[in-house]
């Protein structure tokens, strides 16, 4: 339909997850109408993140620095490790203040569909980061989806012969939600992960 440097940008906003052919075509014509300046501003931030920000040699998070500004504060319970998928999780827990240790971000989960096998994440550096026996609670936090929930399952046995403490995060029907709307399997998480309220 369209052709040259515009059907270029189409094609390639088309390539990056979550943006459809229409989601791409209305960017590619925001982009177009937009000042050339802010244009500039956007291209050069999109160069500068791909020169300055790699993953933390620890933990696996995104950082400008060897080290992650988490795995660098002292102040952070070393003995605990909350396991997540990607970077975008470590944002997520840290904006709920709950949790107080370190972080070892996988990289992804396991998904046979996919071809994504457990050496294709992380893995083998969590092990490492195990040895010593410093971490004493390993907190599985991958998504509650089928690939998470493998991947959590998968880590569970692999780490159950270490004497470390491996629990998962709780899942469950959502605040503000109604159950009327709420799926068989989150339903039947909720009922797992009951609590006495007259304790």
């Amino acid at each position: 339909m369209y052709e040259g440097a515009l059907a270029d940008l189409i094609d390639e906003l088309g390539r990056l997850p979550g943006i459809g052919p229409k989601s791409a075509q209305r960017i590619a014509f925001h982009l177009l109408a937009a000042d050339p300046e802010d244009v500039r501003r956007l291209a050069h931030a999109l160069t500068e993140v791909k020169e300055r920000v790699q993953f933390c040699q620890v933990c696996g998070n995104v950082s400008e620095e060897a080290e992650c500004r988490i795995c660098r504060d002292p102040r952070r319970d070393m003995s605990m490790i909350c396991v997540v998928e990607e970077s975008k999780d470590v944002i997520a827990i840290e904006r709920t203040r709950e949790f107080r240790g370190r972080y070892h971000v996988l990289g992804g989960a396991i998904s046979p569909i996919e071809g994504v096998g457990p050496d294709d994440l992380r893995i083998r550096e969590l092990m490492a980061r195990l040895a010593d026996g410093a971490v004493t609670e390993v907190i599985l936090a991958t998504d509650p989806n089928l690939e998470g929930e493998a991947t959590a399952t998968y880590l569970a046995r692999l780490l159950s012969p270490l004497d470390v403490a491996v629990s998962r995060l709780a899942s469950g029907l959502p605040v503000g939600g109604d159950l009327e709307y709420a799926d068989e399997v989150t339903l039947g998480r909720a009922f797992e992960g009951r609590r006495r309220v007259n304790e």
